[in-house]
């Protein structure tokens, strides 16, 4: 409110002003601020020799609460010091160094307190200034796993942990990681075993308590995730090769015999593949978990492979659950070893390019599951079954219209793998699936045009098989893969790749189809492969009839673009609640979808979205449709070929 005596005085300067000054519009005002400078200089790295050795204790014991207890010392010289958080991590594809789960951070140097202050615009870098006459800094910090899944993946459970180094470290900026030597302790709970790429010192396992491992650089001891637990059992699967499974209870270690040979045949088919190795040693960090968060993730002499707890016990009904081991072993030739040029970095605040993610990423995915097949992990007709799954999503995917396969490399930074509302519209991470089509165009094409003597195997052994037992990294470029699959079979591979990667492209690569002898057919039941898939992810799934995955509670979690319940007015979140006046249950809708079949009348529901409930018609006379390959053909084909074992 203006006071009267105010009130009056204005009105007159108002009224003073001219009319034309009243109604001009500068286009930014008047008053035109500069920008201020935001952030300290970080020290970019250098190739040159780090002075000093890092030691690094980790205190892993605080199961009951899920925290890693860090204590650090590192060697400095006086002056200004940047120290890094790591953030770009290799094999996430994104900045995702879970810096927010760091806490209680305290530096010193001779036992007195240091100040340091957070760059606000790169949150992962602290910086400090070191006094003169101090040469190292002691720092201790907590990090904070996940004590619920809605905060991340569960990291510490009562019968196991997940240790990944990147999260309990700090490094000096200015150096290439590989330089800096890391001297690195994790104390267990009592009675443990515990499992890693890296050797203690002294002695060859560890049993709870202190392990004292051997000093490694930076890039190696970061890529060397530690697994712990009460319940432990290892078995080679090759020379060199261990799979190290942890469990949370005794039973579930149960793998029969023929299991594990199942196991190992795929591992020994890939060193059959790719012809060299590129590990020392090799370690499956094989978890076995209902609690302990599931993951996937590969390093030059290990992976990450967390599975549901009944993985062995489960065998029969867990067909769709068993790619990690391969996909990640696989990881060990591409994406470890030889590396896109624009993915390497020096150390991890650099940002990591993820342009050529469909080799890494999309023909890992290839190989995992053609080492399956071979191997007898995945039997043929499953291996078919889920090849048909493959196909039949990219045939019905609305995105492709719009998006290309080399754009959604892009997309672990974009949407940091968060839920989408319309995937199938959006497209995410296409390059894995997409990018394993377009591989087996390429391998189907080999074939082809040889006769069958050469095809991608050839590509394999010389594109990931040199330099035996070279762990480092070998960078290459879109070039790089276009010599070499030249150099298998000539022909235009540039445009090959480029109309199928980078360019937007409605029609998916599957010509592999016809040329492997098979084709892209639907059928009102389920394979034992879908029917698996459908138990991992706990789902019915309606993808090609009414367009829709349902979960266990009626509740709507995916929606096809265009689809019949996409035009119903479905979104993901919509629960189902009722089928023609009676309860919702998915027996009863694939019923209703049987007897819609080739009528008219739409499948009623009742529905509830939020707070609103409302009666939908849907229109789909389709009937139920799950895709198999059928064979077009007596003789065997390419992909027949590609999926037989090696000897």
């Amino acid at each position: 409110m203006i006071r009267l005596s105010l009130a009056l005085p204005l009105a007159a300067a108002l009224a003073a002003v001219p009319a034309t000054a009243q109604i001009s519009d500068a286009p930014t005002g008047t008053s035109k601020p500069q920008p201020v400078p935001v952030g300290e200089p970080i020290p970019e790295a250098r190739d040159i020799p780090f002075a000093g050795t890092i030691r690094l204790a980790v205190d892993a014991t605080d199961v009951a609460h899920a925290i890693f207890r860090v204590s650090e010392t590192i060697p400095v010289t006086p002056g200004k010091l940047t120290l890094l958080y790591p953030k770009y991590l290799p094999g996430n594809h994104s900045p995702s160094g879970p810096i927010n789960k760091m806490a209680g951070l305290v530096i010193t140097a001779g036992g007195k307190p240091l100040a340091w202050r957070r760059d606000p615009v790169d949150v992962t870098a602290f910086h400090l200034d070191v006094p003169q006459g101090v040469s190292s800094l002691d720092v201790a910090f907590q990090f904070l796993s996940p004590t619920a899944g809605a905060q991340g993946r569960i990291q510490m459970t009562d019968a196991m942990l997940s240790l990944e180094w990147n999260e309990l470290l700090l490094y000096p900026a200015g150096w290439f990681v590989r330089n800096m030597m890391v001297d690195a302790s994790a104390t267990y709970p009592d009675g443990w075993t515990s499992y890693t790429a890296l050797r203690p010192s002294g002695v060859a396992t560890a049993k709870g308590g202190l392990v004292h491992y051997a000093p490694v650089a930076l890039d190696t001891l970061i890529d060397s995730p530690t697994i712990a637990g009460a319940y432990a059992r290892a078995e080679e699967m090759a020379p060199g090769v261990t799979l190290d499974i942890l469990a949370d209870r005794p039973d579930q270690l149960a793998a029969k015999p023929d299991q594990l040979k199942l196991l190992r045949t795929m591992t020994q088919q890939a060193i059959k593949l790719f012809g060299a190795q590129h590990y020392n040693h090799y370690d499956f960090l094989f978890t076995l978990s209902d609690t302990l968060g599931g993951a996937g993730l590969e390093h030059h002499r290990s992976s990450e492979d967390g599975v549901p707890a009944a993985f062995f016990t489960g065998w029969d009904a867990n067909v769709a659950g068993r790619n990690v081991l391969a996909h990640e072993f696989t990881h060990s030739w591409d994406g470890k070893f030889r590396r896109p040029a624009d993915l390497w970095t020096p150390d991890y605040a650099r940002p990591m390019g993820d342009s050529l993610l469909w080799v890494y990423e999309g023909q890992t995915q290839f190989w995992g599951n053609v080492l399956d097949a071979r191997s007898g992990v995945a039997p043929k007709e499953d291996a078919l079954d889920a090849l048909a799954g493959l196909a039949a999503t990219y045939a019905n995917q609305a995105g492709r219209q719009w998006r290309s396969v080399e754009d959604t490399t892009n997309d672990p930074t974009i949407a940091k793998r968060a839920p989408a509302p319309w995937p199938n519209w959006q497209r995410s991470e296409d390059y894995y699936r997409e990018g394993q089509l377009t591989w087996l165009d390429a391998d189907s094409l080999i074939r082809e045009k040889t006769g069958g003597r050469r095809s991608l195997d050839d590509f394999a052994r010389a594109f990931f098989g040199t330099h035996d037992r070279d762990w480092g990294e070998l960078t290459y470029t879109f070039d790089d893969v276009v010599a070499t699959l030249n150099a298998v079979l000539p022909y235009d591979w540039a445009t090959f790749l480029r109309t199928r990667i980078y360019d937007v492209a409605p029609r998916p690569p599957l010509d592999w189809l016809a040329r492997g002898g098979y084709r892209l057919v639907y059928t009102d039941v389920p394979g034992r492969w879908w029917t698996s898939d459908e138990k991992k992810r706990k789902a019915m799934d309606l993808s090609y009839s009414l367009g829709i995955v349902v979960d266990k509670t009626g509740t709507v979690t995916r929606v096809a673009w265009d689809s019949p319940a996409f035009k119903a007015g479905f979104a993901i979140g919509t629960k189902l609640v009722a089928l023609d006046g009676r309860a919702y249950s998915d027996d009863d809708l694939k019923t209703a979808i049987t007897a819609a079949k080739g009528g008219n009348r739409p499948i009623q529901l009742l529905v509830r979205q939020a707070d609103i409930y409302r009666t939908v018609g849907v229109s789909w006379n389709g009937g139920l449709r799950y895709p198999h390959l059928e064979r077009t053909g007596k003789e065997p084909g390419t992909l027949d070929a590609l999926l037989a074992p090696r000897e």
